[in-house]
């Protein structure tokens, strides 16, 4: 008796193959500039060209990937004028949501937070540097999550795609991961102390002192 196969629905592969590659961007594994092969892409994911097409169509129109040559894509490019106001637009989203947090906070954000610093600390002591830009990753949604705001999340998120592979340059060392990672400790203080203002002032502080590293770093 012969069984059937389930076909995996073409939108949820398109999601899959989307979520992929934005998370491989925001990580740093796709450095700015970087053309995305489809024939590869298609053989990596074990599908056909269409929905690598309608993925890759998706982050296009996000401005996570820019049109290239001969209808190829790169991951997106910016000046460092366009990457400082980025960054300032950044800087504003990544403040409110700290602060929205921090008058938010329950026992689960909390947790959250803790378990993706705890991820932070050990990918940055192993010395494991794409692990460390996932847990930091991680970290900031868990924060974006703590505000109850999914469109505010949402928006947050957007940014860290767009300016992953330009943040994942400043971490050239082990010693980089480690300070990175211990300087989310004040921040986090700051967004456990339920204290709106003070956490808004810990998470600009943070993201400055990332800014100036990030652009030293291109």
């Amino acid at each position: 008796m012969s069984t059937k196969r389930t076909a995996t629905p073409r939108g949820s592969t398109v999601r899959h193959i989307e979520t992929t590659l934005m998370d491989e961007i925001a990580a740093g594994a796709l450095a700015p500039g970087e053309r995305l092969d489809e024939m590869k892409l298609t053989e990596r994911f074990g599908v056909s060209r269409t929905p690598v097409r309608e993925a890759l169509s998706r982050l296009v129109a996000q401005g996570i990937l820019i049109p290239g040559e001969k209808r190829g894509v790169r991951v997106a490019q910016y000046t460092r004028e366009e990457l400082a106001q980025i960054f300032e637009a950044m800087h504003e989203i990544e403040a409110a949501c700290a602060r929205i947090a921090a008058q938010r906070l329950t026992l689960l954000a909390r947790l959250e937070i803790e378990t993706a610093q705890a991820d932070c600390v050990a990918a940055a002591e192993a010395g494991e540097r794409m692990a460390y830009m996932r847990a930091n990753e991680a970290l900031h949604e868990a924060i974006y999550r703590a505000t109850g705001n999914p469109y505010m999340a949402e928006i947050a998120s957007e940014f860290r795609r767009r300016t992953g592979p330009f943040r994942a340059k400043k971490f050239a060392s082990s010693q980089d991961l480690i300070a990175s990672a211990r300087s989310h400790e004040e921040l986090i203080a700051s967004i456990f102390s339920e204290d709106s203002n003070e956490a808004s002032d810990g998470m600009r502080a943070h993201m400055a002192a990332s800014f100036k590293q990030t652009l030293a770093a291109n």
